[in-house]
Order: C-alpha cells, then sequence, then structure tokens
C-alpha cells in the first residue's frame, strides 16, 4: 500500500494541529494549581497548612488515579468515545467556578489584621 502524496500532506497537517493542541493544553492545563495552592495557604492557620495542602493533592491524585477505569469502558464502546473529554472539561470548568464560589468572600489572613 502506498500514499498518495496528498494523503501525506493531509496527515502532516493533522499531526502538526494535534501536536500544536497537545502542547496548549500543556500550558494551559495547570494553571490553576499555583493559584489554589496560594490561596488555600492564606486562608488557612499556618498550624494547618500541611493539611490543608495534602488534602488538596491527595483529592487530585485519587481523581487521576480513578478516571482511567471509566476513560477506558468509554473507550471501549465507539458511541461513548468522545464522553470522557467533554465529561473532563464540564468537571474543570465547574471545578474552577466552585473554588471561586467558595472562596471570593474570604479574606486571607495576612489582608484581615490590616
Amino acid at each position: 500500500m502506498q500514499i498518495t502524496r496528498r494523503e501525506f500532506c493531509q496527515t502532516t497537517a493533522a499531526v502538526a494541529l494535534a501536536t500544536a493542541v497537545l502542547l496548549a493544553r500543556f500550558a494551559i492545563s495547570q494553571m490553576d494549581v499555583p493559584t489554589r495552592q496560594s490561596y488555600v495557604m492564606a486562608v488557612v492557620t499556618p498550624a494547618e497548612r500541611s493539611a490543608a495542602a495534602g488534602i488538596t493533592g491527595v483529592a487530585r491524585t485519587v481523581g487521576a488515579a480513578i478516571s482511567p477505569l471509566f476513560v477506558a469502558y468509554c473507550f471501549a464502546r465507539p458511541a461513548l468515545v468522545n464522553v470522557p473529554f467533554f465529561l473532563a472539561g464540564t468537571l474543570k470548568i465547574v471545578y474552577d467556578l466552585l473554588l471561586y464560589q467558595r472562596f471570593v468572600s474570604i479574606r486571607p489572613l495576612e489582608e484581615s489584621d490590616q
């Protein structure tokens, strides 16, 4: 089987686009982590900071560990292959909005002393 020049160019363009999207995802996927960590450290007392960092880290790790089970189920069924992407995006947006809504009215300890 021989690939035509047109098919090669289309494949190359698709690979370039996929690579660009993947690199963009890598660049922005963890933007909330430093902000969340900084804000959590600011709103808890110094004695609770270690526990707060541990709880938020474990919550993210557990979610990342469990998700392949659901993704494998969806990928095994062609009709559900796009569900993990939409679900992950929706959960990320909901997570960011809930985090903002929960902490928008809380003043960090350093600011409340002033």
